[in-house]
């Protein structure tokens, strides 16, 4: 006769079981997963950290520009961030025109009034590229409608820098700027 009872075990000699049910194995599984874990964040972090932007690239995302020698009618252009940009101290004349224009003949609708700073009507400030492929309209007073030409392909902008003919999509893009003075703006 066997005895069944003898042959009947509630743990196995490979898995041994501590006092709060956990296996060992488990154990070690979940610690060395952790310490793979940050292993990989350590090895990732030099090159997430290189994909930051150099010193010299930083320094380049604002310029201080004095518009004190802005003649009322004139316009300048700096660069900003590998882009010109287009200052004009716009005349009265200039800005009746912008304001006069129907919002809804426009190809991309923006009044004259979102496009600049309120109580600096005069300075309008634009990124000088051209929203079809990228060349660079010229100014002073180019095109039909008194603004800006673009000779790639011939877009029109108008003195608020609004698409009035052509290819381009979209109207010149305004840069985040702010007045620090009357005679010096902020770009970036």
């Amino acid at each position: 006769m066997k005895n069944t009872t003898s042959e009947k075990t509630t743990e196995t000699a490979s898995e041994p079981v501590n006092g709060d049910g956990v296996q060992r194995r488990d154990f070690l599984i979940l610690t060395a997963g952790a310490m793979g874990a940050i292993g990989v964040a350590g090895a990732l972090w030099p090159l997430i950290s290189s994909m930051n932007p150099a010193a010299d690239v930083l320094a380049l995302a604002s310029a201080d520009v004095d518009i004190s020698k802005v003649a009322e009618g004139q316009e300048i252009k700096i660069m900003w961030r590998g882009k010109p940009v287009f200052i004009r101290h716009r005349t009265k004349d200039e800005i009746s025109a912008a304001n006069e224009v129907k919002i809804e003949e426009l190809p991309n609708p923006e009044t004259d009034e979102v496009r600049v700073k309120k109580g600096k009507e005069q300075w309008l400030i634009m990124v000088g590229v051209c929203t079809h492929l990228g060349c660079v309209p010229l100014g002073d007073k180019a095109g039909d409608f008194g603004g800006w030409f673009c000779p790639c392909h011939g877009s029109h902008y108008d003195t608020s820098g609004r698409i009035r003919k052509g290819p381009a999509p979209l109207n010149l893009a305004i840069p985040p700027y702010e007045f620090v003075s009357d005679s010096v703006v902020k770009i970036g």
